[in-house]
């Protein structure tokens, strides 16, 4: 597969890309094959809103570097990878959702979230991961939404997604890649730790067939606002009232704080500086030996390995559980929609119509379950083998082994 990035096409509507978790294209590439924008411009205007202090963009470099590892990487510049994050980690899936005056608002469960999900961009490329572009506009959350009845997700905005205060952010159009999304069930959406709930990310495919986009980040009152999935589905949903919380800035960096009905979050305004740069930072070949982006875990971490290999087995087991029930739901879902549609019919040739229609629906759901439950039965086996590796190999050369 030939190296590239993600470039973001811009068209009507928001789109999802088909490519898989690994053998999706890498970033740069344009699945549409329209025209593009430039990822390394990154111009996310200054938002109107004032803040209580103010910043360069070399604030984000020595306040991230104690948490990951700076990279050069073209077209973006330089770019940040948290380190120590787990088993097959995905930007905001660790913390929970509170409704604020600014919409949904992501509260990370991360010491250093308050950065980068509130600024810049998340992109994933295939050697070095996960990788965080600086951005200079603070919102609630920079995702884009999916939902149904039983589902709702969201993924984070790639490089190129430029915002401007005024702009009307719903007429564009993004290729969301597969492995953006993150899914859970419905009614859990409200809960606050969100994390155990998050699905494997093989049943990605079925659920985007299945779910709605929302799209609705847009300036209202000088505020950046991120309303995605309404109040009301919200509320229908997940059979829970939604509160609303003020946003209070913080006097310090720091993690993210829920006080009564009050988020508190530092939020300081940052002007660009095109000369700033970390202090220590890896080119992209550097990146790829020490880091070992495709690591089932990190050998290197502050765990020991066998505590972080038993963390893979027991995340593999919850994966395997929540991948079962949201399957077993989705049959028995559309089992009762069969059954309401045919109650409602008087003729019997009509329900036996309907009857058929949606056994046929039945028997393609089940073939795709299929296909998703072989797919991470299979990553499951490959990652155990990389996991025993890894274990057994002598100190020195288990970052090799886990770089293969």
């Amino acid at each position: 597969m030939k190296k590239g990035f993600w470039i973001i096409p811009v068209i009507l509507v928001i789109t999802t890309s088909s490519a898989g978790y690994f053998s999706s294209p890498e970033v740069g590439y344009s699945p549409s094959g329209g025209s593009t924008i430039d990822p390394s411009v990154q111009q996310y205007s200054r938002s109107p809103q004032g803040y209580g202090r103010h910043e360069e963009t070399s604030y984000f470099y020595d306040r991230l570097s104690p948490y990951g590892n700076w990279i050069y990487l073209n077209p973006f510049g330089y770019v940040w990878i948290p380190r120590h994050m787990g088993y097959r980690w995905r930007p905001y899936s660790d913390g929970h959702w509170v409704w604020t005056d600014y919409g949904w608002t992501w509260i990370s469960d991360q010491e250093w979230g308050d950065i980068p999900f509130h600024y810049g961009r998340w992109g994933w490329d295939n050697d070095i991961g996960w990788f965080w572009v600086p951005g200079t506009v603070w919102g609630p959350a920079w995702v884009t939404w999916r939902s149904n009845d039983q589902y709702m997700g969201w993924a984070p905005l790639p490089p190129g997604v430029e915002f401007r205060a005024g702009m009307n952010f719903n007429s564009l159009s993004i290729n969301i890649p597969l492995n953006f999304w993150v899914f859970i069930q419905g009614p859990h959406f409200q809960d606050q730790d969100l994390n155990p709930y998050v699905l494997p990310f093989e049943r990605n495919q079925t659920i985007v067939n299945y779910t709605s986009m929302h799209n609705n980040i847009y300036t209202r009152n000088d505020r950046i606002i991120n309303e995605g999935i309404g109040l009301d589905e919200v509320r229908r949903i997940t059979g829970r009232a939604v509160l609303r919380y003020g946003l209070q800035d913080a006097q310090q960096p720091g993690r993210t704080r829920v006080v009564g009905q009050e988020v508190q979050i530092f939020r300081p305004a940052i002007r660009q500086n095109e000369a700033a740069k970390p202090k220590v930072y890896l080119n992209r070949d550097q990146a790829r030996q020490e880091l070992a982006p495709a690591r089932v875990f990190d050998p290197q971490g502050q765990q020991s390995i066998n505590t972080q290999a038993a963390a893979v087995q027991r995340r593999q087991i919850e994966e395997k559980r929540l991948l079962e029930l949201s399957q077993a739901q989705e049959i028995k879902n559309m089992q009762q929609k069969r059954d309401e549609e045919a109650l409602r019919l008087r003729d019997a040739s009509e329900k036996a119509k309907v009857n058929r229609a949606y056994e046929a629906k039945i028997s393609d759901l089940k073939k795709n379950h299929a296909v998703e439950s072989q797919q991470m039965t299979d990553r499951h086996k490959n990652d155990a083998e990389q996991v025993k590796k890894v274990k057994q190999a002598p100190p020195g050369k288990r970052k090799k082994i886990n770089q293969e």
